[in-house]
């Protein structure tokens, strides 16, 4: 059995549990929303765990392709069996040294965020003899959708400013050791709903078809971003886009009639939406106190193993849901995680039963931006277990290891 009680008992809590069996649905369910011939990367930084890599790898001609920004996601696309050539490298801080990694293991498609980062990536491949397909990332003047997280239209490390490109074509395509191959988009994240999205999608491919112009180059590549919605720790269900597919056709046929042949190739990325309903996280509660009319549930999980990405201000509100029910309606409760910090809140005046010290609770939809997100260094608190099932079996279980060696008396 792979129940959460028995998988607590068995493994303890902290620990997050993937299904791979929710991970291929999702898969399954976002390339079913696309016309047949678009792709989609996904990227690692949602959840970089090997397995969950693996499994969205698998599909043949539907499965997925990796996007990645550092080494170490680098590192866990290959592991998984991403080839270099199914991999995109994104990032605004690539160095010389991650970009010749990256190139002799075989990676060719680079995002490029400045002209300063397509020369360093022309300069790369230069000296190993190489030449690197380069998409241009676009910061667009303007977006068309409602979302939570914009992020176009101003100023920002990410891409080029759209109102500058015209003016910068002949300098782009002449820099030695780079390609330029189409365009890269990542305007929003989490739309607000599939009008929001697909209006957003028409907005990014009449902006690629003007700058195509604009640039005097025939695009090979040209992809478009993503911004699919999934809950993040709360209550709720994957949205399906039903009217996506049909709607992202016919705004391709418009501008780029070659498209369905290839011509250019086209692709989207999601992170949230493939993986953050086949995550569920266990934690135990530890102790309950009283505090100035505030009850408070002290976790064994805290911001270390469930920030969502705090160091970056974007702790959302998480829902905790007792597994098993514990008795009559109780006290709402303020939600403390372990850490010496009054930061450590993963939720406040959350409705649950009476709880006591030993009682599991569960937060679902909590595949997506978990340890890896988190603060797992502070304190120096163990990393929750990771484990993974596929339905009713247990796949594996890992815990990431956050160790720090010191040299003394080295000379410098």
């Amino acid at each position: 059995m792979t129940g959460p009680t028995e998988l607590a008992e068995r493994f303890g809590t902290p620990s997050y549990v993937y299904d791979l069996d929710r991970v291929a649905a999702a898969r399954d369910d976002l390339f079913a929303a696309l016309p047949d011939e678009v792709e989609v990367f996904y990227a690692a930084k949602a959840n970089p765990h090997p397995e969950v890599l693996r499994e969205l790898r698998r599909g043949g001609a539907r499965g997925c392709r990796a996007e990645i920004s550092s080494v170490g996601e680098l590192d866990a696309a290959l592991r998984a069996g991403f080839p270099g050539d199914r991999i995109l490298y994104t990032g605004p801080g690539k160095t010389t040294g991650e970009l010749t990694e990256a190139l002799t293991r075989g990676v060719r498609l680079f995002s490029t965020e400045s002209y300063g980062d397509l020369c360093r990536v022309g300069e790369t491949a230069l000296e190993l003899g190489l030449t690197a397909d380069c998409l241009i990332r676009v910061n667009n003047a303007t977006g068309a959708a409602a979302t939570s997280i914009r992020m176009t239209g101003v100023p920002s490390q990410f891409g080029f400013d759209s109102e500058t490109l015209p003016g910068l074509a002949a300098a782009l395509r002449e820099v030695p050791g780079t390609s330029i191959a189409g365009l890269h988009f990542f305007p929003l994240s989490n739309a607000k709903d599939e009008d929001s999205l697909v209006a957003e999608f028409r907005h990014t491919v009449a902006t690629a078809a003007a700058l195509q112009d604009a640039l005097g180059v025939t695009f090979r590549f040209l992809d478009i971003g993503g911004g699919f919605a999934a809950p993040y720790a709360v209550q709720g269900e994957r949205p399906v886009y039903g009217g996506l597919r049909d709607a992202l056709a016919e705004t391709l046929d418009e501008h780029f009639p070659g498209w369905r042949d290839g011509a250019p190739r086209i692709a989207c990325e999601s992170g949230r939406y493939l993986v953050a309903d086949s995550g569920t996280l266990l934690t135990s509660v530890v102790n309950v106190k009283d505090s100035r009319d505030t009850r408070y549930l002290v976790l064994d999980a805290g911001i270390n193993t469930f920030g969502g990405m705090s160091g970056l201000g974007r702790i959302l509100p998480v829902s905790v849901e007792p597994h098993e029910s514990v008795g009559a309606d109780g006290t709402p409760a303020s939600l403390a995680g372990p850490l010496c910090t009054p930061g450590d809140l993963l939720g406040r005046n959350v409705p649950l039963p009476e709880l006591a010290p030993g009682d599991l609770l569960t937060v679902p939809n909590a595949g997506a931006y978990g340890p890896t997100a988190s603060l797992l260094m502070f304190l120096g608190r163990p990393a929750p277990a990771e484990i993974v099932v596929r339905g009713d079996t247990l796949v594996s279980v890992s815990r990431i290891r956050h160790t720090r060696t010191y040299d003394h008396g080295q000379a410098l």
